[in-house]
Order: structure tokens, then sequence, then C-alpha cells
């Protein structure tokens, strides 16, 4: 390698952690706005969001600190279990909750069981095999599918994780192509955020099976995007309508009157 070369080399874990620095900094913002809205309005959709963000950037704070100074055991189940169990199945509640609060509300209490089931799988199960000391350890080569405690067999944190990412992606995804169908005339700016929450949910799915597939320098860029381009999607849904602040998304039950004068129910 020659001088040059060697100038211009920089470790993937420092590119790594600088980008989970940026998507941490920026979905504790978005947590802090989000949580802010919540205490204006008291909308339990935002509540919710607030939540997911927030464990979305302590995620995004634990992958920093892992591949800043190393990882622990702390702060690799904390990762797992924030970023691959819980993130999704809040971000589905909250995004059900725009819809119907009454549904949020049920859907937050099965969220939250679910939730203290896979933090006990989490910080219960036993590594397979000790983690790698660089770079982003996937979940396979860590935790199993089910563990062994004492004389039971539990359901283990990558079962956790697979439920949580397969039906909390579909209710997202299936409840923002509603959105998009239903307000594509009307309100194109609400379809095209509705558009983006999904491609920002898409990005730290694609990230994570990249991982299980060994290729682990990617996870943090697709989760800095990820988190970015829900922020987009979040504020081009919110201020869809003219004047409206961007704390304030669209309230599911309310009703406004498009450029045609035709009236809607969000």
């Amino acid at each position: 390698m020659d001088e040059k070369t060697s100038l211009l080399a920089v470790p993937s874990d420092a590119v790594d952690a600088v980008l989970s620095v940026v998507g941490a900094s920026v979905a504790t913002w978005l947590a802090v706005e989000l949580l802010r809205t919540w205490r204006t309005r008291r909308r339990l959709h935002a509540e919710i969001w607030a939540l997911a963000f927030g464990a979305y950037a302590l995620a995004m704070w634990a992958l920093a600190s892992g591949l800043g100074i190393g990882w622990t055991s702390f702060s690799f189940r904390s990762f797992y279990f924030l970023g691959a169990i819980a993130n999704i199945p809040l971000l589905a509640a909250g995004s059900v909750a725009l819809h119907s609060e009454r549904g949020g509300q049920r859907s937050m209490k099965v969220a939250s069981l679910w939730l203290v089931f896979g933090f006990f799988a989490v910080f219960l199960a036993p590594f397979t095999q000790p983690f790698p000391t660089t770079g982003i350890p996937a979940g396979s080569d860590v935790f199993g599918f089910t563990f062994q405690l004492e004389a039971l067999t539990l359901p283990g944190p990558r079962l956790f994780a697979a439920i949580s990412g397969a039906v909390g992606t579909l209710v997202i995804i299936a409840l923002a192509l509603v959105s998009v169908v239903r307000y594509w005339k009307s309100m194109r700016r609400l379809a095209y955020g509705n558009l983006l929450i999904v491609a920002g949910v898409i990005s730290p799915a694609m990230g994570g099976s990249l991982t299980a597939l060994g290729e682990s320098a990617a996870l943090s860029l697709t989760l800095t995007l990820g988190i970015l381009l829900l922020w987009a999607g979040y504020a081009m849904a919110s201020t869809a309508r003219s004047g409206r602040d961007v704390r304030e998304p669209p309230v599911a039950g309310e009703r406004y009157v498009d450029e045609d004068g035709e009236e809607h129910v969000i």
C-alpha cells in the first residue's frame, strides 16, 4: 500500500461510528420534537412515535458506543433489543393510533406485552459464541431462536426479532399504502410523506438482512438513512396542509377541506 492510499484508508468502524452518531442525534431530536407535540396536544400517536424514536436513538447510541469503544454484553443486548425488537412494533402501534386512537390503545397494549417478553429473552439468553471485537455482530452469530433456562426451552431473541420485524413492518406498510391510495388525488403531499415512511422502515430492514449475510458495514448507513427518511416522511405528511406546524402531524378523525372544496376525514 503506498502513502497516498494509506492516507485515504479510513477504518470502516470509524466511519460506521460517525454515521451512528449522526443517526442517533437525528433520532433523539425527532423523539424530543414528538414529545413536545404530545405535551401540547396529547395525541396518542405522537406519544407512541416519541417512544419509538427514543428506542431508535438509544439503539443508535449503543451502536456508536460498541463501534467506538468496543462492545460489552450490555451495549450489544441493548442495541439488539431496542433496534431489532422494540422499535418496529412501537412504530406500528403509532401508525395504528394515527388512524384510530382506540386501535392504537389496543395495539400499544399488545406491543407492550410483547416487548416485556422480548426484553427478558434478550437479557436472559446466553451468547452462543463471543461476539467479534470489530464491526457489528449479527444476531444470528451470537443468539439462537431458542435458549435453555434450567429445564425450560424458551423462545430466543432471534425469534422475537423476526416476528417484530415481519409483523410490525407489514402493519406500517399496509397502513401507509392505504393512506397513499386514499389521499393520492386530494392530498398528494400526505401521500408522498407516507411513501417516505415506508422507505424509512425498509432501509433498516435491508441493513439487518445484509448484516445477517455478513455485510455488517451497511448497517450504520441504512439505519442513518432510515431515520432521515422517516423524519422526511413525518415532516412532509405533517405539513400536508398549508401552514401546518411541522410538529403537528395529521390527526386521525380530523376534518379538512382540500383545494377543490371537498371535505375529508384523516
